[in-house]
């Protein structure tokens, strides 16, 4: 496994929360739209059409952020199939807590402690990718 396939559970978990802050400034746009539009009045032509637009602009992020959780529960398998591959478990804790967790460097540092600095860590991660490609 390459750090790239490593870190992809990482990057589908912020693209997720990027997508649901998207979501969430639209939904709080769609009800002031909706709030403005609640009274009797009557409407120019086009406000309904601003309705649809915000409603299908909110499905399609729905449906993207369903669709990277999917893929954030394969990857995450994919993971941890390879995680439990290791033979040590000092390596594998920092591998889960690094690229399952999502936790940084420093973290899993202070997590593991027994005087394991960040650097150290890290060197471990790169050299068991190097010896087990």
């Amino acid at each position: 496994m390459t750090l790239h396939e490593l870190s992809q559970l990482y990057w589908l978990n912020r693209e997720i929360e990027t997508e649901r802050e998207r979501l969430r400034r639209l939904e709080g746009q769609a009800y002031a739209a909706g709030a403005a539009s609640a009274d009797s009045m009557p409407r120019a032509p086009g406000v309904s059409r601003k309705t649809e637009r915000y409603a299908v602009a909110i499905a399609s992020i729905r449906q993207a952020i369903e669709a990277n959780l999917i893929r954030c529960q394969e990857e995450r398998a994919k993971l941890e199939a390879y995680i439990s591959g290791i033979d040590d478990s000092l390596t594998r804790e920092i591998y889960r807590l690094r690229f399952v967790e999502g936790q940084s460097w420093a973290e899993v540092a202070a997590h593991v402690g027994g005087g394991n600095t960040v650097e150290g860590i890290r060197k471990r991660v790169y050299r068991y990718l190097r010896e087990h490609p």
